[in-house]
């Protein structure tokens, strides 16, 4: 990966880089996201295949736990066949299980008779004729609560129509993130977000630092100090170059020593202000 981040070669962090690596930040992030949702599909889709081996495996234990249920049949009826002619321990075996699941069907169509109707149909109108009142108020029609008016089938119409209009559109972001973001291969999203990832360490740890005022602040206070140095510099040459030159203008000792005080303070006037204005540039 290129850019600001690959390497670090200015002598120190500025509050100025702080947009571009927001930036770099927002761009890295929905890549990121977008590969860990795509490997997360693969992980379930193994994962599937798994669960898939182990239900096949449950299917064969149901099957022969129905085998053994129709061998303790079978055992019951030749144990009744000691006692009884075969045909008639059979017959007995059988009425016994059809007793059995007359009296579990007879129960369980009592209690749907009970339960019936199972969609409350007239609270659900009610329900929709207060969502519609409250969304609408007196406009609201209740004519298209019943499906067989023509309102309701305008609506359902019109509903039908949205309902194109919203998969068409998502069929389109779905082709356009598919062309944004191509299919890769397992090894290649593990590679890829193993990249990122790193990428996005360092640039998170980039970031606090770029946010910390304690660095900032020290590092404004060094570059501060450079350039104090640098004005004491060159306010001490503008000083004794001033002093010469009045020297040499005034033509005696005393003259030059009362225009000293004038030079070395217009000296510090104009270092001050070359050293304000890199102080602007620099930050």
């Amino acid at each position: 990966m290129s850019g600001r981040h690959s390497g670090r070669t200015s002598p120190g962090l500025r509050i100025t880089a702080l947009p571009g690596t927001a930036r770099l930040l927002f761009r890295l992030a929905p890549r990121q996201l977008n590969d860990e949702i795509a490997f997360a599909k693969i992980e379930l889709k193994r994962k599937g295949i798994q669960v898939g081996v182990a239900a096949a495996f449950f299917a064969v234990a149901l099957l022969f736990l129905a085998f053994l249920v129709v061998g303790l049949i079978v055992a019951a009826i030749m144990g009744l066949a000691t006692i009884m002619p075969a045909w008639l321990a059979a017959l007995l075996v059988s009425a016994a299980f059809l007793l059995i699941a007359l009296i579990g069907g007879l129960v369980g169509l009592a209690r749907f008779k009970k339960a019936m109707p199972l969609m409350p149909e007239e609270t659900i109108r009610g329900i929709r004729h207060d969502i519609g009142v409250a969304r609408e108020g007196s406009a609201f029609n209740p004519a298209i609560l019943d499906p067989e008016s023509p309102e309701a089938k305008a609506a359902k119409a019109a509903k039908a129509d949205a309902a194109a209009k919203a998969k068409a559109e998502k069929e389109a972001k779905a082709a356009q993130h598919e062309q944004e973001f191509p299919h890769a291969s397992e090894a290649d999203l593990v590679r890829r977000l193993s990249q990122r990832r790193h990428h996005l360490t360092e640039v998170r740890d980039e970031l606090g630092t770029e946010l910390d005022v304690k660095t900032q602040a020290r590092y404004l206070l060094a570059a501060a100090q450079v350039k104090a140095r640098e004005g004491q510099v060159l306010a001490r040459h503008g000083m004794e170059s001033a002093g010469q030159r009045f020297a040499a203008v005034s033509g005696s000792a005393d003259l030059s020593r009362r225009w000293k005080p004038l030079a070395a303070f217009v000296a510090a006037g104009t270092v001050l202000v070359v050293l304000l204005r890199r102080l602007f540039r620099a930050n």
